[in-house]
């Protein structure tokens, strides 16, 4: 039993707040991922983006003298990193030259619905009546968000392909981590997937080469965040916030960003939304709010006080 107190009452609102942090650092991945992909290729965008990660990762390894994981935790790892921080990275950068930005939104947002699928079927986490309800409502947010942001734009069977594979790679990728972070911690977790997808991206180094010798410093900036916040720094409070919680439910706030990265244009980019596309993100923000929240326990008559609710949610 935990109480507010105690180290695991504690670690909830820390949790919540680590996963806000991904959230926020998420969003803004769009913008600069929009701005370097102008000169970047696909593949070489995301070898330097985990590239510039994985400094920053080993540079806190060694600073906080974390070694290798367990052997337990590795192959979760390796999944991860090939198809997480790897694949996903590739399939989506890639996907997003070639359909605009709300279909990529739109197919993207998939994942979360099968992350929770996945974890239900392979993790044994269940599907509380409100995370499916939130979710129906976040999804429904998204796709309001993506066909505002629709217009104008062209859309490739190819690119809505890549946009999948985004999809089933993150998902897939994130339900493979949640048992490694049993063994790991979440920082061990971080950097050795980044590892391996950087080293799964090797291929396409001869065309970063190419790619920062022509590009301009904005650019190749925006590469360098990519890898420092969105990746060092937002994995790794995603996989805090993931040891302390659901698959399920960490997939349905993520459905936040669509949110966050219409207010982020409209301060940063001077991208007035409409109001369609105002309404699409409160949806999410609601449909997060709903797939968070917990059902309410009728009390038990006699019960003491010290009895706590237990929270079907986390394991």
């Amino acid at each position: 039993m935990s109480t507010p107190s105690s180290p695991a009452g504690r670690s909830e609102p820390l949790a919540l707040a680590a996963a806000g942090v991904t959230v926020v650092l998420w969003a803004s991945a769009f913008v600069s991922i929009r701005s370097a992909g102008e000169s970047y290729a696909p593949g070489a965008l995301a070898l330097g983006r985990l590239l510039s990660g994985s400094l920053v990762l080993v540079a806190l390894l060694l600073i906080r003298r974390e070694g290798l994981p367990p052997r337990a935790a590795w192959p979760g790892i390796i999944a991860s990193g090939l198809l997480w921080f790897g694949a996903y990275a590739v399939a989506l950068n890639w996907g997003e030259q070639l359909v605009d930005a709300g279909t990529a939104s739109l197919v993207v947002n998939v994942a979360p619905i099968l992350m929770a699928l996945l974890a239900n079927r392979f993790l044994g986490e269940g599907l509380p009546p409100r995370l499916l309800a939130g979710m129906v409502v976040s999804f429904a947010g998204a796709a309001i968000v993506g066909v505002s942001m629709s217009g104008g734009g062209g859309t490739s069977l190819l690119g809505v392909g890549l946009c999948l594979v985004a999809a089933v790679t993150y998902a897939i990728g994130v339900v493979a981590q949640k048992p490694a972070l049993g063994h790991a911690s979440p920082l061990q977790a971080t950097a050795y997937g980044c590892l391996i997808g950087a080293v799964a991206c090797l291929p396409f180094a001869g065309q970063l080469v190419r790619d920062v010798a022509h590009a301009p410093l904005s650019a190749t900036l925006n590469m360098v965040y990519l890898g420092v916040f969105p990746t060092a720094l937002a994995f790794t409070t995603w996989a805090y916030a993931l040891k302390r919680t659901t698959a399920g439910k960490m997939g349905a706030t993520t459905y936040a960003v669509p949110a966050i990265v219409v207010l982020m244009s409209w301060l940063l980019l001077d991208e007035v939304p409409g109001w369609v596309t105002l309404l699409g993100g409160v949806v999410c923000l609601a449909g997060v709010a709903v797939a968070r929240s917990r059902a309410r326990r009728p009390a038990v008559p006699g019960a003491g006080a010290s009895a706590a609710p237990v929270d079907a949610g986390k394991v």
